[in-house]
């Protein structure tokens, strides 16, 4: 008896090992999402139906949406096991959301495809059956190739669109049509070799990769048609322009020094300008006293490289509303203490240890700006 009970358990496990056997993960399609609760459902059976009969999972990396997308996608993969969440808290961008994915999944192959059903998902069996069926490292959906598409895009954005593919192009030096591509297919593990390196900035995830990989990639080209929104409203604005602007910067010079402080140097070098115009308007012209137009272009220039860092720099923890005059308040604070730090280094070394002028003044000046950038990182456009 106890022999033939033993048997059955026996059968009965392998039943379910046979059972629980799936067939090999080929791919994994990364899903950036923000505030995108409607698109989702659509956009998953749309996959799953064209990706039927190959092993799949679909990876939706939200950024703590508002609108409940985070609970929308959960909500589906309680029904399909191929649907993932992966919820992002104090951390956005389309790149790093595409490299978290990425590097989250077991298929040797990831897709990154929009959630607004902009990029044409039924390309995608193609586009891994391009990739290992020519030994690939990427497999590209391009807007610019011959029966590619822009679809309802207007003209002004078409023409902003073509001017930084042509910047993308000469800096990657690869003969690429549409570097700027946001539907693509690549090998995981080539994201996963390129990670530490990677800038994750922005929207720009394949610009990213071809940046900065050391090899040459073996990539080929598809065209496709990008269709118009189907709910929800677009992330496409300035700052994409902005972000893209930081990725160059950050593979120009970030080995050597952050994107983020060069853009802090540049905004810096603006306000002296306004500083030296706003105190010769004042003392020159108007013949205010030296000390209130000294006072007067202070605050003027510390405003104005406030206001420009929060659009420029800080571009992605923008501050509005009451935070925006609390902002105001840190940043002129840690300015102001940025002036004694800048002022009392100068004269240490003028005065103290005889350093030529210029140079003990060049030193104040470093110090006053590493201050300044340091302080209002940590505390005025603190990461949420």
């Amino acid at each position: 008896m106890k022999r033939l009970q033993s048997d059955g358990g026996k059968r009965r496990s392998a039943e379910r090992r046979s059972e629980a056997h799936a067939p090999t993960l080929e791919l994994a399609v990364i899903v950036p999402t923000l505030n995108e609760r409607d698109n989702i459902a659509p956009l998953v059976s749309a996959i799953n139906d064209v990706l039927d009969g190959h092993a799949c999972e679909i990876i939706v990396v939200d950024d703590n949406s508002t609108d409940g997308t985070a609970d929308a996608v959960r909500e589906l993969g309680r029904n399909d096991i191929r649907v993932r969440c992966l919820q992002r808290i104090g951390r956005r961008g389309l790149s790093s959301a595409f490299l978290e994915g990425a590097l989250s999944t077991a298929a040797p192959a990831v897709a990154l495809i929009d959630a607004d059903m902009q990029h044409d998902e039924r390309l995608l069996p193609a586009m891994l059956e391009t990739l290992h069926g020519e030994d690939l490292d990427v497999v590209i959906g391009s807007r610019y190739m011959q029966k590619g598409e822009f679809g309802d895009w207007s003209k002004s954005r078409i023409r902003s669109s073509k001017l930084a593919t042509e910047i993308a192009i000469r800096l990657t030096g690869v003969p690429l049509s549409d570097p700027m591509s946001g539907f693509f297919m690549i090998r995981t593990a080539l994201v996963r070799d390129l990670a530490p390196r990677l800038s994750a900035i922005g929207f720009k995830a394949l610009l990213d990769v071809f940046l900065t990989t050391r090899q040459q990639l073996r990539f080929q080209e598809i065209p496709y048609t990008f269709r118009s929104r189907q709910a929800g409203q677009s992330k496409m604005d300035t700052k994409v322009l902005l972000e893209f602007g930081e990725l160059i910067i950050d593979k120009l010079f970030g080995h050597v020094v952050p994107a983020k402080l060069i853009m802090f140097s540049l905004v810096g070098s603006f306000g002296v300008v306004v500083h030296l115009v706003t105190l010769a308007v004042l003392f020159k012209w108007l013949s205010v006293e030296f000390l209130t137009a000294q006072t007067v272009a202070t605050l003027t220039a510390m405003t104005f490289n406030f206001a420009l860092n929060n659009i420029f720099t800080y571009h992605d923890r923008r501050l509005t509303g009451w935070m925006w005059i609390k902002g105001w308040l840190t940043f002129s604070l840690a300015s102001s203490v940025g002036i004694v730090a800048n002022v009392g280094v100068a004269t240490v070394l003028f005065g103290t240890y005889s350093v030529r002028w210029i140079l003990s003044a060049l030193a104040g000046i470093l110090v006053g700006l590493l201050w300044n950038y340091t302080l209002t990182s940590v505390f005025t456009w603190k990461r949420s």
